[in-house]
């Protein structure tokens, strides 16, 4: 009895292993056909860049969809699922996706998990005033420093899949000269604007690299942070700067509510200062996809001339 108990038990060990051959094999055959990397970044820029850079070697996917907020946002069980489920995981880094910290450290130690910042040298990277961050997460808003992105993400491609290292550095390079391009035009379009009303604000205070990059002053009500807090006083000092210097114009933004900003126009206003709403600006995330406003390039330059429009 105890024999036959051995020859089933070796017989439903041989089946077993049969059949989990048969799945891993059945796996690896379905991604090799794909034979694509696949590679999940946080918010839609890094995507942006990740989908430009792999061309047809890689699956892009963005977590954070139009019009989400990386301070505040969770990691759902549908993307703990992507992130597991990637071959290479990018994200932002200096603390922009805050709750998801983590995840990353967890995630690092079975894939290649890359903050895209990690390259930017950290004198070149902005302090933050508000007691959240040691720096300033918001570097897309300097075409150059996204520029040290794509060339951050285009080697990270190259070490894990260097069969396809050429290509990698050839679409890096093409997208690198239409960023150049960007930057230019961004210098050439704020100069169009009164040097007295090159002033830039916003709810939340990201645009901090855009203005110490091209030459604007910015304000912000909230802090660098979305999750810092603002208050009455808040609302008062930047009601009374709009009233003091004649500024016309204020803007929203795609991933912050409203309401804070507008009590700021209603303080104005109450003071006998009309201030409009210039037009709604991309700061944490870009437009819907498939839209121009939807790629980094469509973004910045939307940014630029709604900006120019508003205050020229």
């Amino acid at each position: 009895m105890s024999m036959l108990k051995s020859i089933k038990g070796l017989f439903i060990l041989f089946i077993s292993i049969g059949v989990l051959l048969a799945g891993c094999s059945g796996e690896q055959a379905a991604k090799s056909e794909n034979g694509k990397i696949n590679v999940t970044s946080t918010i839609g820029m890094i995507a942006d860049v990740v989908k430009n850079v792999g061309g047809e070697h890689v699956n892009s996917t963005g977590l954070m969809k139009s019009g989400v907020d990386p301070h505040l946002y969770k990691a759902s069980q549908g993307d703990i699922k992507k992130l597991d489920e990637a071959d290479m995981i990018f994200y932002n880094g200096l603390h922009l996706e805050g709750k998801m910290v983590d995840i990353f450290e967890k995630m690092e130690k079975q894939k290649p998990t890359v903050a895209v910042t990690k390259d930017i040298p950290e004198s070149e990277l902005m302090g933050a005033s508000d007691g959240v961050y040691a720096h300033d997460p918001h570097v897309w808003f300097n075409v150059k420093h996204w520029i040290s992105v794509t060339e951050t993400i285009a080697n990270e491609l190259s070490k894990f899949d260097p069969d396809h290292e050429e290509d990698y550095k050839k679409n890096a390079e093409e997208y690198i000269a239409k960023l150049e391009e960007l930057d230019q035009y961004v210098i050439e379009q704020v100069a169009s604007i009164p040097q007295k009303s090159r002033v830039l604000v916003t709810a939340h205070d990201a645009f901090g690299y855009f203005g110490e990059a091209y030459g604007m002053k910015v304000m912000g009500l909230q802090g660098i942070s979305t999750a810092s807090e603002y208050g009455s006083k808040d609302v008062s000092n930047l009601r009374d700067y709009l009233v003091d210097n004649k500024i016309k114009a204020v803007f929203v933004e795609s991933s912050v509510p409203q309401k804070a900003i507008e009590a700021v126009i209603e303080g104005a206003k109450e003071k006998g200062h009309d201030v409009k709403v210039g037009g709604e600006l991309y700061s944490d995330a870009m437009g819907e996809a498939g839209t121009e406003e939807g790629t980094y390039v469509g973004m910045v330059r939307h940014n630029v001339d709604t900006i120019v429009k508003a205050l020229k």
